[in-house]
């Protein structure tokens, strides 16, 4: 979402990234894997109950996750393999931070903390992705088409608010997290029904 409708803003600030970082002699594939690297330290705080020292650690996980693709573009090292490891890993890290939280026990809300986590974890990290991919793999659409399929809360949108949440919930009372992952749990399902939705209207009627 923040690519279509702040493409200037998300572009400088992935140029900024890659002119600063590309001077550290690490590889764009090693950034992606460093990024899990502070993820799992990340976990451990959340299953240790240490929210201040996981919401440090998951955020600069989500930096480094910007920082990876920004030095391979930097450098014209775009490869197919580091979009793969990068998609993977990306995964990896989120279900680290859901998992995590749950382990943390965060209050519940009508139904257990856990439930709303798990909720996220399907229709945010695993439905989103399987419904674009799937459409790519069946080829339901073209790939142009496929290219411009977006929602309303992607993964780095959905990181944004689930960190948000954890941040107020550690300055203010832990309910809070509990309501920024229902409000994430929203807004997948709609992103979720969106892509299908998409998928359906450009569908090749062959």
């Amino acid at each position: 979402m923040l690519k279509k409708y702040a493409p200037k803003f998300s572009k400088n600030i992935k140029s900024f990234l890659g002119r600063i970082f590309s001077k550290i002699p690490i590889s764009p594939n090693s950034w992606t894997f460093l990024s899990l690297l502070f993820a799992i330290f990340g976990f451990y705080a959340l299953y240790s109950k240490n929210l201040l020292v996981g919401i440090i650690l998951f955020s600069i996980s989500g930096l480094i996750d910007a920082i990876d693709g920004a030095v391979a573009q930097h450098q014209n090292k775009k490869t197919h393999l580091g979009a793969y490891l990068d998609g993977i890993i990306d995964r990896i890290v989120e279900a680290l931070l859901l998992i995590g939280l749950m382990f943390f026990e965060i209050p519940e809300f009508y139904i257990p903390g856990y439930i709303w986590l798990t909720l996220l974890l399907f229709f945010g990290s695993a439905m989103t992705s399987f419904a674009k991919a799937y459409a790519d793999h069946q080829k339901v659409i073209p790939t142009i088409k496929i290219e411009k399929m977006d929602g309303l809360l992607e993964r780095a949108e959905r990181i944004i608010l689930i960190i948000t949440g954890m941040i107020f919930g550690y300055i203010k009372t832990p309910e809070y997290i509990t309501y920024f992952i229902i409000i994430a749990v929203i807004l997948s399902i709609i992103t979720f029904t969106q892509r299908i939705n998409y998928t359906i209207k450009n569908a090749n009627r062959g």
